[in-house]
């Protein structure tokens, strides 16, 4: 079984972009769209526009990957269109360039870190940091893990986290995240304005939120799941690190394309330059990326995603807080006795 620069090389030969097929997915997909957020404004039925604005977000949510896809160079790397139309994308989605290249480059290359995973992801804790830790500090940690937080990801991981929070701390850097949030609110305004308050709900904020919410999800089970592993500097590899603690989400054909085979994540975290339509002929291919470290959209799977809290060192795998405080009573018990 092929291991380390071994198996990465064997990736090799599928990160070639074919530009005729972006081209034509990226455009098909932008066609779509816009289809779409035409539906939500002219169709008549009160149920026809809200499976419009529905189809929407989960065309933003396609179009997202496929724009992850061309900030990590996979596709279409040397075209100046493409990535002009991909920061003007990037800005509408409210994941501008800046922001999204720098910390989703930090997250691929400390995926799995116990130590500055935190950046470009969900932040994780230790049992014992978690336990040492201030209430104010426990508070925020599971704030930003709480599931209406994820759910809510439209301001909370990317009007705050991905335009406001960058923006503020480093705006010379990231001013594209101030211009992305004040953009959107002239856009809602806009909207409201020509078209009225219930054009503003079904063509922006029911979009986006959709999008954003599975997008907040797939960013968290991706990296938080039964099975996953987390490590210390000293047991940390790239390889590893891509096949032990980045899921294979399964999903049906209809999803698959809808979330533009993200769910790939193991192979996409062993090698980011394989164009997202060429990672199902990866997987055919490699024996050794054929038993991942899996989950689902079943929802008994995302609830069993949801209740990991913390990294237990000891046991060397995620657990809920109920674990936590029952192997902190067990403890202190031991030490009374």
């Amino acid at each position: 079984m092929r291991t380390g620069k071994e198996i990465i090389l064997a990736t090799k030969p599928y990160a070639v972009d074919s530009s005729a097929r972006s081209w034509a997915y990226l455009l098909s997909t932008a066609c779509l769209l816009a289809g779409a957020l035409s539906g939500t404004l002219w169709s008549v039925a009160l149920a026809g526009k809200l499976a419009c604005s529905f189809l929407a977000g989960l065309l933003y949510l396609r179009f997202f990957v496929i724009y992850h896809d061309q900030q990590h160079e996979a596709i279409l790397p040397h075209s100046r269109l493409a990535e002009g139309l991909m920061r003007l994308f990037g800005i509408l989605i409210l994941s501008p360039s800046s922001v999204w290249r720098s910390s989703h480059n930090h997250h691929h290359n400390h995926n799995s870190k116990l130590r500055g995973s935190h950046i470009g992801s969900y932040p994780i804790m230790t049992k014992e940091q978690y336990l040492h830790s201030s209430k104010a500090e426990r508070f925020k940690y599971l704030f930003m893990r709480h599931p209406m937080t994820i759910l809510f990801g439209y301001v909370f991981v990317f009007q705050y986290g991905m335009c406001l929070y960058p923006s503020v701390t480093k705006l010379r850097e990231h001013y594209d995240g101030l211009v992305a949030f004040l953009g959107h609110l002239l856009l809602a305004a806009a909207i409201a304005w020509f078209f009225g308050w219930s054009a503003l709900l079904f063509t922006l904020v029911i979009p986006h939120f959709v999008a954003s919410a599975i997008g907040s999800y797939l960013f968290y089970a991706q990296h938080n799941f039964p099975g996953v592993s987390f490590n210390d500097k000293g047991g940390w590899t790239y390889d590893k690190a891509a096949m032990e603690s980045s899921s294979f989400l399964k999903t049906g054909p209809i999803m698959a394309w809808f979330t533009a085979n993200i769910g790939y994540h193991h192979i996409h975290h062993l090698n980011s330059r394989i164009p997202f339509y060429r990672l199902p002929e990866v997987l055919a291919a490699i024996p050794e990326l054929q038993r991942p470290r899996t989950t689902s959209l079943h929802p008994m799977e995302v609830f069993r995603c949801l209740r990991l809290k913390v990294w237990d060192s000891d046991a060397q795998r995620m657990v809920g807080l109920r674990d936590v405080w029952r192997s902190a009573l067990k403890t202190q018990e031991g030490c009374l006795r």
